[in-house]
């Protein structure tokens, strides 16, 4: 039988194929029979896939690692609603650091783009203070390049490069569109909190090779991490208020909605409710139509059940549309 070379978005039913993957996670496992075997999550800029090594699992797993790139021969089986790969060849491959990045799956909507559209909202903000706090933010250099760059998640939603940019774009809009309805909400703060509630994920975050936390990320976390950075930026604006200034650490402070979602504090102000909700909202709207794209086919209408939302997902309304938007620049 041929063997095709592939990408994950090319990848067929039933084939043999061979390609270059990036090693997103590599964890060991034991079959019922006391059998080793390795579990992969494989991605390039067009997707992820699973696989699986079976056979000769303790010779072949030595030979490369989480984070590496690897050139493998598998056959391509479908497995519990998805495509998984069973590989019975894979070595380390060698490439430029450079080229890393061609590995990482990314937005399909220019993160240049985006980060404009959040700059424009920024200078738009009738509250001078607010104004010139993202003003400022939006213009510093450790923060322009990173943001267009770093996921939202390293898994779960938004997990590719510019998924930070993307679901920041995302709540923002939503919090535009939802505020005119509640005449109470302060609009500049809601949506100041919008475009910074995530902010710390820079920090938190790494996409050298592959996603992954940084010890600031696993000791500290992007909510302390982002109140941090942006109370010390409102700091250098001359007579920034006090009040305003809480309301805003508040606001970030809060945005996981429950002390059991990692949340130092729960939503006190109707700004910081609204923001809890319209980032929980995109979030899972993203990770159910990610699981849809993934796993819809003419062969059945429901997913393989879903361990986050705890449920299978019907497929059969899923409307099966690319974004718009431009494709991202080099």
């Amino acid at each position: 039988m041929e063997t095709k070379k592939v990408t994950v978005k090319e990848i067929p039913e039933n084939c043999f194929i061979e390609g270059l993957f990036l090693v997103k996670d590599k964890n060991n496992g034991m079959t019922k029979n006391g059998k080793m075997y390795i579990a992969l999550n494989l991605t390039d800029r067009t997707g992820e896939v699973k696989a699986r090594i079976w056979d000769n699992a303790e010779k072949l797993g030595v030979r490369f690692s989480q984070g590496d790139i690897v050139s493998l021969k598998a056959f391509s089986v479908h497995y519990q609603g998805s495509l998984q790969l069973n590989i019975n060849a894979i070595d380390k491959a060698v490439v430029d650091e450079s080229q890393i990045r061609e590995f990482l799956p990314a937005a399909k909507i220019d993160p240049d783009t985006l980060f404009d559209e959040l700059s424009n909202i920024g200078r738009k903000m009738a509250n001078p203070h607010l104004r010139q706090l993202l003003e400022m933010i939006f213009s510093l250099p450790e923060i322009i390049g990173a943001f267009k760059a770093v996921p939202a998640a390293k898994s779960i939603h938004h997990d590719h490069i510019g998924g930070l940019i993307e679901h920041t774009a995302s709540v923002a809009r939503l919090a535009l569109v939802i505020a005119p309805l509640y005449p109470y909400l302060d609009i500049d703060l809601l949506v100041t909190g919008a475009l910074l509630h995530d902010i710390g994920k820079i920090q938190e975050l790494s996409y050298e090779k592959g996603f992954a936390y940084t010890d600031r990320g696993r000791l500290i976390g992007h909510i302390t991490l982002g109140d941090e950075f942006v109370a010390g930026c409102m700091k250098k604006i001359p007579d920034f208020p006090e009040e305003l200034a809480l309301v805003v650490r508040h606001l970030i402070l809060s945005h996981h909605g429950q002390y059991e979602f990692g949340s130092p504090k729960r939503p006190k102000t109707p700004e910081a409710l609204l923001l809890s909700y319209l980032d929980d909202l995109d979030a899972k709207m993203f990770g159910f139509a990610d699981q849809i794209k993934k796993e819809r086919n003419s062969s059945s209408k429901w997913t393989s059940y879903n361990k986050l939302f705890d449920r299978y997902l019907y497929t059969n309304t899923f409307k099966d549309i690319e974004i718009d938007g431009p494709e991202p620049r080099e």
